[in-house]
């Protein structure tokens, strides 16, 4: 028995309770991963020698080994927490322009409106066309919106319409021959109003009015009503027909190519009034292909359209998927960006730099990115975190092992310096 051996033992228990020691600080800390102290023993090399006769020289701490399991999700109620269920690193650009990559969500808007850690490392995610939803870049980039401005108005262009038309209804002009008279059906009595927006984002009201013809299967479809008050009245025309087949479809107008299905447009809609600024006419798509003509009551199930005034930001919501929604005051939910994910061949090859976050080395490999849900990826939890995860009454009886193991090491250098002095007192 020699010091070495005890003293390696030290050395080698010291740095375990290190190790648990750094566990049990951050059993609070959101996205921490624990780690192990694996050790080795070390042999002395003879040249020559034959098998089993090389001595022992003690202990060594060949590595510390992160732990990459799931941590538990703790629901948070904050949209801007984000926890990863499953695999994978939300990947980060740090303040010095490397990246870095981490597993904690709990996320903050700079003054700015990127989103970012802590330490003001910025989130990575595709940007996203909040007209297509469809990515418009293949490389991340941070993830930024609109707090400082808000974002433009967007004039109304198209028109979506889903509506029954009473197959019951008879000629509006009605016949005053007939016996009993059938009276004029008022243009007002199918009619719906939806409102629309001009470039500026003011409002303007688009009325729609549908009267039934003398030829069968067929509408007329107004914009206005007649004003017989007016010197000399005025009588509004038609600003198209729809038509349907005997079971009640639709079958015109047809879109006008390239387009298709069943396209009716208004055309030269004027912003003024109610906007002063004598801003040109502009011409809306009216959508036509969930229209009916059965018979029941004219009624309107679905009236959309996609202008909208100026809005300010309101609100943040994160899917599954990492699509990021954003919410504004003037009521567009639309998507902002996606979120980006990062994965490893070997991730316990990842160098810890500390705030949560690692680097890759050669030994972790390359990053592989890609989006929640894809492939091998996990999902995204908005308003939730991942926890530590830290088994804490694990690592207290680990530290209790540890203890005695560097008191029994204690003890044989003790021994041996009891040997030592033995010998040294021979006469």
């Amino acid at each position: 028995m020699g010091f070495q051996q005890g003293l390696s033992g030290l050395n080698a228990a010291s740095k375990n309770l290190d190790v648990i020691g750094h566990n049990i600080a951050n059993t609070n800390t959101t996205g921490f991963k624990a780690s192990r102290a694996e050790f080795a023993e070390m042999v002395a090399s003879a040249i020559g020698a034959a098998g089993g006769s090389n001595a022992g020289i003690g202990v060594e701490v060949s590595a510390v080994a992160q732990q990459f399991g799931q941590g538990n999700i703790t629901i948070t109620g904050n949209t801007l927490d984000v926890a990863i269920n499953g695999s994978g690193f939300f990947k980060l650009q740090q303040p010095d322009g490397s990246s870095a990559y981490t597993r904690a969500g709990n996320f903050k808007l700079d003054k700015v409106g990127n989103l970012v850690t802590n330490n003001g490392s910025k989130v990575m995610g595709f940007p996203i066309d909040p007209t297509t939803g469809l990515r418009t870049a293949s490389d991340p980039s941070p993830l930024s919106f609109p707090t400082a401005a808000p974002i433009p108005a967007k004039q109304t262009t198209k028109i979506v319409a889903e509506f029954n038309l009473d197959a019951r209804a008879k000629d509006a002009a009605g016949d005053p021959a007939a016996v009993p008279p059938v009276p004029a059906t008022p243009r007002a009595t199918y009619g719906t109003s939806i409102n629309v927006y001009d470039s500026q984002g003011v409002a303007k009201p688009v009325n729609l009015y549908f009267q039934k013809t003398a030829t069968a299967n067929t509408w007329d479809v107004y914009d206005t009503l007649d004003d017989p008050t007016a010197v000399p009245p005025v009588v509004g025309a038609p600003i198209g027909q729809i038509t349907f087949d005997n079971n009640g479809a639709i079958t015109g107008p047809a879109a006008a190519p390239p387009a298709t299905g069943f396209v009716l447009t208004l055309t030269g809609v004027d912003p003024s009034p109610p906007n002063p600024n004598g801003l040109p006419p502009f011409d809306i798509d009216i959508s036509l292909d969930g229209v009916t003509q059965f018979g029941s009551k004219f009624s309107v199930s679905d009236l959309s359209q996609d202008g909208y005034a100026s809005g300010e930001l309101t609100g943040i919501n994160v899917e599954a998927s990492g699509m990021v929604m954003a919410r504004y005051s003037n009521g567009v939910t639309r998507a902002e960006g996606q979120i980006a994910l990062a994965n490893f061949r070997n991730p316990q090859g990842l160098l810890a730099i500390g705030d949560n976050a690692w680097v890759e080395t050669f030994e972790s490999g390359a990053s592989v990115i890609g989006t929640p849900t894809d492939g091998n990826f996990g999902a995204l939890r908005s308003g939730a975190l991942e926890d530590s995860n830290v088994d804490l009454t694990a690592e207290l009886v680990n530290m209790m092992t540890a203890q005695r193991t560097y008191q029994a090491n204690a003890q044989t250098i003790k021994t041996q310096d009891q040997v030592l002095s033995t010998l040294v007192n021979l006469r």
